[in-house]
């Protein structure tokens, strides 16, 4: 299954890119189990990003929503203001 990533903010800073295509493995089928993934592959800032967010297909989702193939999954941390 291939899903497309982007990164925002502080998290693109962290990991040196703004995006990337990714195959994932069997078993990682939620948008939480792709961030586990995603940080045991060597991206530790999602690991330790707070009150990190997530949007898939530009929809606002939570960790427990499914992922398929072809989704664009977005991380980002909380939008503040100045």
């Amino acid at each position: 299954m291939s899903v497309r990533i982007q990164y925002f903010a502080g998290l693109r800073e962290a990991l040196g890119m703004g995006g990337e295509e990714v195959e994932l493995p069997a078993g990682v089928a939620t948008v939480g189990a792709l961030r586990d993934w995603l940080a045991g592959q060597g991206r530790d800032a999602l690991a330790t990003a707070k009150n990190l967010r997530c949007a898939v297909n530009q929809q606002m989702a939570g960790f427990g929503v499914a992922v398929k193939s072809g989704d664009e999954v977005a991380f980002f941390p909380p939008v503040t203001g100045g």
